[in-house]
Parts: structure tokens; C-alpha cells; sequence
């Protein structure tokens, strides 16, 4: 099924904000990486910048939850953080380590909008909002993928967040580095807590 303009649109919002950024990704900067006709933005995104981004912001969430949740689903916790950190690692690799997680991007970059924006203050507070909701629906997948292996609701919940912070933070420092070094390191940690909690399950 081939991608609508607007569909690649906010592919290539996603892509740009993981490269570079909330702030340096303009309306000007999608369309020329798309190769979109101008007249695309007001037609497909009549609110500008701010849904534009918070649209790419969706779009990345589901990007990685849809992997996730299948790969949790089928190869359980330790298969499926092995599928979600091979996932980042390609992406890493594939963009010369120029590319990271446009979610964080969105977490850590204070929103400014076009020129003709009106409410820069409302479009952060929305873009954070959006940010904590994939955040969280990453964490809610690997909690219960954790609960389905005997893990108590706490404890899941615990470990859940240890992962998605760890990868999070993994992957900015890999793009710093230009290395997948400290992404290897965290994993096999992150292995080995997560194994030694559902060893203990099974006793």
C-alpha cells in the first residue's frame, strides 16, 4: 500500500526530529525532505507546526510499541527486550548514529512553533503530554509482559521503567559516541536483572 502525502509526511517529521531535533525540524525542512508539494501543509495539517509534530510524535510511539508488544508477545521478556534493543541498534547503525528517538526529542527540547503560531506554551505542554503517553504505553508493554511471567504488579512496574529509561538514555549516548558500545553494556545488564527477578518467581 503505498504512503499518502500526508502519511510521509509525518514519517519524515518523525525522521527529521530524531536527527536534529523539535525545534531545528520546520514545516519548510518536511516538505523538502519528502518531497511534498508546499501546498501540503495547510491542506493536511490546518493547526501547523504543532500538529504536524504531535501527529509524528504518534506515529513514532506506534512505530516502536507495535514491534515491541509483538516481540514481548511471542518471545517473552527476555527475547523481547533482546528484538527491542536490536531494533534501536539497527537504527543506530543504519543513520550513521545520527538518528535517535524522536520521543525524546519532543521530552527534552523546549517547543518553539513557526512564526505564525500562536501559543507555543499550549503546543509544549501538548507535546509533553503526547511524549509521556508513548513513554508510558512502552512501559505498560513491558510491565506486562513481566506480570504474565509471574512478576508482581510493583515490581513489573519497577523494572518496566528501568528498561524503557535505560534504552532512552542508552541511545543518546550512543549517538554521542557514535558507538553501539554502551547499548551492548546496558543490555546485558538489564539481562541479567531481569533474569535473576523471574528466577525468583520460580523458586
Amino acid at each position: 500500500m503505498t504512503a499518502t502525502t500526508r502519511d510521509r509526511m509525518i514519517a519524515g517529521a518523525a525522521d527529521l526530529m530524531s536527527r536534529r531535533g523539535v525545534n531545528a525540524t520546520s514545516m519548510r525542512d518536511v516538505v523538502r525532505h519528502t518531497a511534498t508539494p508546499r501546498g501540503s501543509i495547510s491542506h493536511h495539517f490546518p493547526d501547523g507546526k504543532p500538529q504536524l509534530i504531535a501527529e509524528a510524535v504518534t506515529f513514532a510511539g506506534r512505530q516502536v510499541s507495535i514491534p515491541l508488544e509483538k516481540a514481548m508477545n511471542e518471545r517473552g521478556v527476555i527475547g523481547g527486550l533482546k528484538a527491542f534493543v536490536a531494533s534501536w541498534r539497527r537504527q543506530l547503525e543504519a543513520t550513521g548514529f545520527e538518528a535517535g528517538c524522536p520521543v525524546l526529542a519532543v521530552a527534552v527540547d523546549r517547543y518553539v512553533g513557526e512564526p505564525s503560531d500562536k501559543d507555543d506554551a499550549a503546543a509544549q505542554q501538548h507535546l509533553l503530554d503526547l511524549a509521556e503517553g508513548v513513554f508510558a504505553d512502552w512501559r505498560r508493554i513491558m510491565q506486562a509482559a513481566l506480570l504474565r511471567e509471574g512478576l508482581a504488579p510493583e515490581r513489573a512496574e519497577r523494572l518496566a521503567t528501568l528498561v524503557v529509561a535505560s534504552i532512552e538514555g542508552t541511545v543518546a549516548m550512543c549517538r554521542a559516541s557514535r558507538s553501539a558500545d554502551a547499548l551492548d553494556q546496558v543490555q546485558e545488564e538489564l539481562e541479567t536483572v531481569l533474569a535473576a527477578a523471574l528466577a525468583r518467581t520460580n523458586r
